[in-house]
């Protein structure tokens, strides 16, 4: 089962997907970690990612999708996994498409977690970061055991300075013309579910797992 989760900022995917890898004991993908574990690991491509960044450029497309198709390789995903928040955009659908078609693969399951615009304010403008692991929390909603310190790790957490509230809204605007083609593109092939993010984490997660399990 490929499972790929969407929404805006602060809509949860990456809380639902790790605990959704868990539930169906399939591995989540991020490629936001993988651009990490590449730079960090000083493969070819985690070079190229890191001279560009330093920069102060974003890491094109191309660059990301063959850090996907190496991945894809492991033998991992043979029972499917979890894709948090990729594609962003149609160009980045199509490169996924291209990608899993070369392994006899293809996308199962498209969830949109669809959330309101203040609910995403609030849980982005109180969340928090670790410095070292990048684990999240938040002020009200998850907050760590001793204040300011990472329950995983003991590393300092921080405040994003994009997640202010004027920042945020831009953000969603951005992210609202980015995502309108890309729900269209997965509606078409009939596999893009929304689902109403602002319930309970483990209410959301109960209804992705039954989308799944219909399709099998």
């Amino acid at each position: 089962m490929q499972i790929v989760l969407l929404g805006p900022p602060g809509a949860g995917k990456g809380t639902q997907a790790v605990r959704l890898a868990k539930a169906m004991q399939l591995p989540h993908i991020s490629t936001g970690d993988i651009l990490r574990q590449n730079v960090k690991a000083d493969t070819q491509l985690g070079q190229q990612a890191k001279g560009i960044m330093d920069k102060g450029l974003l890491v094109p497309d191309a660059l990301v999708a063959s850090m996907l198709d190496e991945r894809f390789n492991n033998a991992d995903i043979k029972k499917g996994f979890i894709l948090d928040g990729y594609p962003r955009t149609l160009a980045q659908a199509g490169m996924l498409d291209q990608i899993l078609m070369k392994k006899n693969i293809a996308v199962d399951l498209v969830v949109y977690l669809d959330t309101a615009d203040e609910v995403i304010i609030k849980r982005l403008t109180g969340r928090l970061v670790c410095s070292k692991c990048g684990a999240n929390f938040h002020i009200t909603n998850m907050p760590p055991k001793e204040k300011g310190i990472c329950d995983n790790c003991g590393g300092s957490l921080y405040q994003r300075t994009d997640d202010v509230e004027t920042t945020v809204r831009k953000r969603l605007d951005v992210y609202k013309n980015e995502v309108s083609s890309l729900i269209e593109f997965y509606t078409k092939q009939n596999k893009l579910h929304k689902l109403a993010a602002d319930l309970d984490p483990q209410i959301v997660l109960g209804q992705i797992i039954d989308l799944s399990r219909a399709l099998k």
